[in-house]
């Protein structure tokens, strides 16, 4: 009898950061929004960008290039919402450009590369090898802890 080893496949929806390709396991996705009017909260994290309201529900909207410490966005540039369900609550995630839905075997999965520095090292979990760049796989709940957010 021949064993043989079962390869475990995971699916991720990925979308940029300026150059960083980041990736969320689609069952923390809840929807995928086109950019929202935002209302500004006063006195509250840069990292929380505001409020959208979400068909009635309130939702507070988490600018990912912030928590990573990243440049700004050109004036006038939009940005998507990635809308994921952590603890029966929605929050948005501000990303630059949704990508696709991949799928990769878990034995590609890697620790975090030596060339990722910063607050973004600390945000990622680890990275898949892709064709043509590396799917860093976003932390979650350190992505969206405001304790542990830059100021």
């Amino acid at each position: 009898m021949s064993s043989y080893r079962v390869r475990r496949r995971r699916q991720f929806c990925t979308f940029t950061l300026g150059s960083l390709h980041i990736g969320l396991p689609v069952e923390q996705v809840q929807e995928i929004l086109r950019p929202q009017d935002v209302t500004t909260v006063p006195l509250v994290d840069p990292v929380v960008h505001g409020l959208i309201n979400l068909r009635g529900q309130i939702v507070t909207a988490i600018d990912l290039r912030v928590r990573l410490q990243l440049p700004a966005r050109d004036e006038g540039e939009g940005c998507m919402n990635v809308v994921i369900n952590h603890l029966d609550e929605p929050i948005s995630l501000l990303v630059d450009v949704i990508g696709d839905v991949v799928e990769v075997s878990e034995d590609n999965f890697e620790l975090p590369p030596e060339s990722l520095t910063g607050t973004a090292r600390e945000l990622v979990l680890g990275a898949y090898k892709l064709d043509n760049k590396l799917l860093l796989v976003l932390d979650i709940e350190r992505a969206i802890s405001l304790s542990t957010a830059a100021v």
